[in-house]
This record gives structure tokens, C-alpha cells and sequence, in this order.
């Protein structure tokens, strides 16, 4: 399946602004884990890409 990186950059950076105006610490926790989730797909998804590069070559 085809992922949209952009779309989850978008929303990694949406929720470390969100985090970062919250006022309570359950929301900015919430917010952060939301981010580092986003972070996490973003990453699989460049180990994914490297990996089918170097395969390709």
C-alpha cells in the first residue's frame, strides 16, 4: 500500500503544535505520542524505500 509521506509529515507537525499550545499535560502527552507514531510510519516508510533502491541497483 502506498503511503502519503506528506500527508504524515503534515500531521506529525499539526500534532507537535497541538502538543506544544495544550494546556493540560494529558493532552500535550496524547498530542507528542500522535507525533512520534506519525514519526515512526514516516521512517518505516524511508527504510522501506531504501531498501527497494539498494535492491534495485
Amino acid at each position: 500500500m502506498e503511503m502519503d509521506v506528506n500527508y504524515l509529515l503534515h500531521r506529525q507537525q499539526v500534532s507537535l503544535m497541538r502538543a506544544q499550545s495544550s494546556r493540560s499535560r494529558q493532552a500535550r502527552d496524547a498530542y507528542e505520542s500522535l507525533a512520534h507514531s506519525y514519526a515512526d510510519r514516516v521512517d518505516a516508510h524511508r527504510r522501506e524505500n531504501e531498501r527497494l533502491i539498494i535492491r534495485s541497483h
